[in-house]
């Protein structure tokens, strides 16, 4: 007759306890891309919104001076905005507060325009592995973080993690209530670094695990 199974006990190392190690953290740095293969280009966003805004300011503006000015050619007399900006800027001094915040305020539109213009956006969107010429994928953040969230709670130890994807960086931070925090963390990167790759990102980012030990209650 075969005995019961009794249950293994947890081992930890001689003299310590679980306050002796608070955390345990790496860094994984990933493989190269292949030879002759290529960094895929980020998604650009349409940003139809922004474009919208900005054309019908400039449109309504252009047209309300350009009717101004059609109306003074017709023998009308100007606005009334318009003669008394213009009074304004022939009279008041250049170093005024209400030029210089005007000023400001046009500056700080312009440069964001240009950065809307010149930038892919889209940074939500992570670019995938090209296997065919003519398609492209893109792996949402949340996502990549959700996938490798559950596979570093498949880890034996971990009680809770938190898992921050970047573009070129995943931050991954557990708590482990037992075993050696070591031996946590290196099941991690193992876990975790085999799910970055089968993620199948064009530019596999870095991977940085730290793990700790739950907050005492109380």
């Amino acid at each position: 007759m075969s005995e019961p199974t009794q249950p293994v006990p947890v081992v930890e190392r001689a003299g310590a306890d679980l306050g002796d190690q608070s955390a345990s953290a790496a860094s994984y740095e990933p493989h190269p891309t292949l030879e002759g293969e290529e960094k895929p280009a980020r998604f650009w966003s349409h940003r139809r919104i922004p474009a919208a805004l900005a054309a019908l300011v400039l449109l309504g503006g252009v047209g309300v001076l350009l009717y101004d000015i059609a109306a003074v050619r017709a023998g009308r007399s100007a606005m009334e905005w318009r003669s008394s900006l213009a009074r304004e800027l022939a009279e008041r001094p250049l170093d005024d507060t209400g030029v210089l915040v005007g000023a400001g305020v046009a500056v700080a539109l312009g440069v964001w325009l240009l950065v809307l213009a010149a930038t892919p956006g889209l940074r939500g969107i992570l670019p995938m592995r090209r296997t065919h010429t003519d398609v492209r994928a893109g792996l949402h953040r949340d996502a990549a973080a959700m996938v490798l969230r559950d596979r570093a709670m498949e880890v034996s130890g971990v009680q809770s993690v938190r898992v921050r994807m970047k573009r070129s960086k995943v931050e991954v931070r557990a708590v482990s209530h037992f075993r050696e925090l070591d031996d946590v963390r290196a099941d991690l990167d193992t876990s975790l670094g085999d799910g970055i790759r089968e993620l199948g990102l064009g530019s596999a980012p870095g991977l940085s695990v730290h793990v700790a030990r739950p907050g005492r209650k109380g």
